[in-house]
């Protein structure tokens, strides 16, 4: 996708939601945005998402070794052994 495509998909695909924060944590935003870590509130939640969902991943990764170390995996030869 090109910078051009990319800026029309995501103007496009986004959607306004309204969070209510304590001032403590109001706070916290907006000492990372005077920092320079994030530009906008925005940005900082979209992080804060991401970073969720890695580790929502990494979870879910780990929860598969562990089956997998107790006999309870499938190694996959080929896309065929999905079936």
């Amino acid at each position: 996708m090109t910078s051009c495509n990319t800026l029309y998909y995501n103007s496009i695909m986004r959607n306004i939601i309204n969070i209510s924060l304590p001032e403590e944590l109001n706070k916290v935003v907006e000492r990372a945005m005077r920092k320079g870590k994030f530009a906008s509130k925005s940005e900082f939640f979209r992080n804060l998402i991401r970073l969720w969902e890695e580790g929502k991943l990494f979870s879910d990764l780990q929860e598969s070794e562990k089956e997998f170390a107790a006999g309870k995996g499938k190694k996959l030869r080929s896309l065929v052994d999905l079936r």
